[in-house]
């Protein structure tokens, strides 16, 4: 990749000009950063042009841009060329203040944080050979009973090793399965001291009535028709007419 080397100043001619300083610019009209090229906007025909020189800058003389010259022209120079700038301003703070507006210019999606957080990654799940079930008493007991009908050593009476671990486990099931039936009692009355008073407040509001309102308990609803006298003649009324009306149908 070839290296860019920074414009020489060629000659001592400047445009007689007082030199323009850079903070009495606006800070999007120039670019001074470290390691790009140097460029900035010319007061006078308002475009890029390249700031050139080492210790003394001016800005690098060009035309002015009304149109394609005809052949045998020059192309007239624009006032602002070799115009000397003097950067009376800090570089740091100009750079970062330009990476502040840069970045809330940008949308929010397009955002990244300063520092990286990586989610750490999940430790693998186990395989299902390897996850532990629970052994249930009637489990435990028929694999000792097993071991036990083809053993000889258990037979006789006397454990082998193997037989030793199932009687042991089978006994620890048992254990288990007992405290566990002792504790369902204990922990059912704790659920319903823990809860009792909020049960008990909640009957109480429900059997007051409030002023204004229906009771929420009251007598029944009469099935029965009041005057059944009534109630038969007009059963009788509907039965002739439906009647009526199948036989001519």
């Amino acid at each position: 990749m070839p290296r860019i080397r920074p414009g020489r100043v060629r000659t001592k001619n400047t445009n007689r000009r007082e030199p323009l300083l850079l903070s009495s610019m606006s800070p999007q009209d120039f670019n001074v950063r470290p390691g790009e090229v140097r460029s900035i906007v010319c007061p006078d025909c308002r475009t890029w042009r390249r700031i050139i020189g080492e210790t003394i800058l001016k800005i690098r003389p060009h035309g002015l841009d009304k149109g394609k010259a005809t052949e045998g022209e020059k192309r007239p120079l624009c006032p602002g060329s070799d115009q000397l700038v003097d950067v009376d301003i800090d570089v740091r703070r100009w750079q970062a203040r330009q990476d502040r507006l840069l970045r809330d210019a940008m949308p929010q999606e397009n955002r990244r944080a300063a520092r990286q957080f990586y989610k750490p990654i999940p430790a693998p799940a186990a395989p299902v050979s390897r996850i532990h079930a629970g052994v249930t008493q009637e489990a435990a007991r028929q694999a000792y009973l097993d071991h036990v009908d083809e053993c000889v050593q258990c037979g006789t009476g006397q454990h082998c090793t193997d037989g030793g671990d199932l009687a042991h486990r089978y006994v620890l099931v048992c254990n288990a399965e007992l405290a566990r039936e002792k504790a369902k009692p204990i922990a059912r009355r704790a659920q319903w001291e823990k809860t009792a008073p909020a049960v008990r407040d909640a009957d109480t509001r429900r059997a007051d009535i409030l002023a204004g309102s229906a009771p929420a308990e009251g007598p029944d609803v009469p099935l029965a028709p009041v005057d059944e006298k009534t109630f038969a003649r007009r059963q009788a009324e509907l039965g002739r007419q439906y009647a009526a009306r199948t036989a001519t149908a």
